[in-house]
């Protein structure tokens, strides 16, 4: 597949996996322009998740627990923002109006079980984190609101041509931390230990 000169292995990289996953997500929803989005969570699909939503023209709720995130879930073109330790998120989303789609990247089943009563009617989750717990559902929230929930995983390499077209020209950018290849078992234990923040990306280069 073909990748763009102006993206660097580097900046590539990241959206050749979280990126695609995330963008292939968001244009199975079905969605119209301006329709509430949700994001749970703002890790390294969340933080993508937040800037595809927004440069595809929906609305944007960002879920994360705490307010330390809001600064950065705005910076990432967030327009609302739901602290779900405070907050109940699915009173929360409905408060908003509900979202046509959730998009729940975070590995919680209970996070994402508490968001399933905030979509709209006709509305979407789909699941793109895995996570080691059940998520519960309320069978009468998909059938009285004809929700549905579902999963979504990367895509094909045309798919992939597309997110990176569509990332360059809408400036969609992951945010890394790069370390040399010599570094590998470090990093990996990084990320295993879930310290790493937002990517991380091994610089064969270095």
């Amino acid at each position: 597949m073909r990748v763009p000169e102006r993206l660097s292995s580097v900046e590539a990289a990241p959206l050749l996996c979280a990126g695609l996953t995330t963008y292939k997500a968001l244009t199975r929803i079905g969605a119209h322009p301006g329709a509430l989005v949700a994001v749970q969570g703002i890790g390294g699909l969340g933080h993508l998740a937040l800037q595809y939503a927004g440069k595809l023209g929906y609305r944007v709720a960002a879920v994360a627990r705490g307010t330390g995130k809001a600064e950065l879930a705005a910076g990432l073109g967030a327009d609302h923002y739901v602290d779900s330790s405070a907050d109940d998120p699915g009173t929360a989303l409905r408060d908003l109006g509900g979202a046509a789609a959730i998009i729940a990247t975070a590995a919680s089943g209970a996070s994402m079980s508490a968001l399933l009563p905030g979509l709209a009617p006709g509305g979407h989750m789909v699941v793109v984190g895995a996570a080691p717990d059940p998520l519960t559902v309320n069978t009468a929230d998909l059938i009285f609101g004809t929700r549905t929930l579902g999963g979504s995983l990367t895509g094909t390499p045309i798919e992939n041509e597309d997110n990176l077209a569509f990332s360059v020209q809408r400036g969609i950018r992951s945010m890394n931390e790069v370390v040399p290849l010599t570094e590998a078992p470090k990093a990996y234990e990084r990320m295993m230990a879930g310290e790493a923040r937002f990517r991380m990306v091994l610089d064969v280069t270095a």
